[in-house]
């Protein structure tokens, strides 16, 4: 491979002694413009498993080894071409179910999370040097009228900190899709609907009371967001068991869900079954969809919106009517109506929240010391307690079982 020049991509066949394993092309590249920051060779076969198996065979006994979970991306970070915060967004890249949690990933895999923190070490560095420096040489410099001064940036900073962290809900949301539960009595169409927003017939309608008994969960892309949907038995009341069950069960999910779509059908009078959802539904987050507006209404949106005290949207589950409305209802309602990926970076990991968490603490008692009038080399303990809870967002700032711990989420090899 040393007498190869480097970056170029070479057409030929592998061989297994004399057998003939397969045409392929196998690319040579060298460090450090690599994935892993090393040198690395590619070979691109044909995609049959059996083929496949052969040739990894072969590389094997000729010297290599499987990759561990996410080693290619760990040799990245070890090797400087990645940080922790960018090698985590591999995985979420990987892991994106939408396009709001891609776009997040993708900023955060371009280094968004790594300059915010920089910035933020930087500045608080140039505090505790200009500190220290002061200390040392109180004959040149004066720190008189310097605590007030520290004051505005650490509560200017500590301001940021917190407004990223508050991010963490969307972030989980776009990461994890919102926790989604239909509700509403037989018929009222809530199988429908969930067969309008997958696009598939996935759940049986019928004009039989009672056909859905238990629950029926479906990742549904609403838009550029991911829901994760469950169809759930028709809330009544019902002596037979099996549909009990299934009642408690919607019930249940419901109440831990973060979104409730309540279902009403526009062609009836609100029955009694109607009246328990409202009362359900009274301080949780949810919308009320008004179905069946393909029919004669007897229900009105001005009615219900006026007895839910809540965003009412007329639908037709049947016909495919509505959606769009829903879609923008929901983004309001998780993102108030336009969360902006392109200027805004979201925090998506429950780690780096940790993090910045513990650095806002931390700048906390900075500014109690301020207030206290404690002399300022006390200022730099807690301002370099700061300092390092977010480096351990970037990996300057961990041991080896928080950077185990991170790899360990990885497929095979990436």
């Amino acid at each position: 491979m040393s007498e190869v020049k480097p970056n170029t991509i070479h057409y030929g066949f592998i061989f297994d002694g004399n057998e003939k394993l397969d045409e392929v092309l196998v690319m040579l590249m060298r460090a450090p413009h690599t994935y892993t920051a090393e040198d690395t060779a590619e070979i691109d076969c044909h995609g049959g498993i059996y083929v496949m198996q052969k040739i990894l065979a072969l590389v094997l006994r000729n010297g290599a080894r499987l990759a561990e979970p996410g080693e290619f991306t760990r040799r990245a970070f070890l090797n400087g071409r990645i940080d922790l915060s960018e090698a985590e967004a591999v995985m979420d890249v990987i892991a994106s179910g939408s396009d709001d949690a891609l776009k997040s990933s993708l900023m955060q895999l371009g280094g968004s999370v790594r300059r915010m923190i920089e910035d933020a070490r930087e500045r608080i560095i140039s505090e505790v040097a200009y500190i220290e420096a002061a200390l040392d040489d109180p004959e040149h410099m004066d720190l008189t009228g310097y605590p007030e001064i520290l004051r505005g940036r650490v509560e200017k900073l500590r301001g940021e900190l917190l407004s990223f962290a508050g991010t963490f809900d969307q972030g989980k949301i776009m990461r994890e899709g919102i926790s989604t539960v239909i509700l509403g009595k037989p018929n009222a169409g809530k199988s429908s609907l969930l067969n309008c927003l997958t696009g598939e017939e996935r759940a049986i309608v019928t004009e039989i009371a009672g056909t859905t008994r238990d629950t029926l969960e479906e990742n549904v892309r609403l838009g550029g967001m991911m829901l994760r949907i469950a169809d759930t038995a028709g809330i009544r009341a019902t002596d037979d068991v099996i549909e009990k069950i299934g009642v408690e069960r919607a019930l249940k999910l419901a109440e831990h869900a973060d979104l409730i779509l309540a279902l009403f059908d526009s062609s009836l009078p609100l029955t009694d079954e109607d009246e328990e959802i409202l009362r359900f539904i009274e301080d949780r987050k949810a919308l009320v969809l008004l179905n069946k507006t393909d029919l004669a209404p007897v229900t009105t949106a001005a009615f219900l919106r006026e007895r839910a005290k809540k965003p009412v949207i007329e639908i037709s589950a049947k016909m495919g009517e509505g959606i769009g409305e829903l879609e923008k209802s929901v983004r309001e309602l998780f993102f108030a109506g336009g969360l902006r990926l392109n200027e805004q970076t979201v925090m998506t990991n429950i780690r780096h929240k940790e993090a910045v968490t513990e650095a806002a603490e931390s700048l906390a008692l900075v500014l109690a010391g301020i207030d206290n009038g404690l002399p300022e080399d006390f200022y730099t303990v807690d301002l370099m307690d700061a300092y390092a809870s977010l480096g351990r967002i970037i990996g300057e700032e961990v041991g080896d079982d928080i950077v185990d711990a991170v790899f360990t989420r990885f497929c095979m090899g990436k």
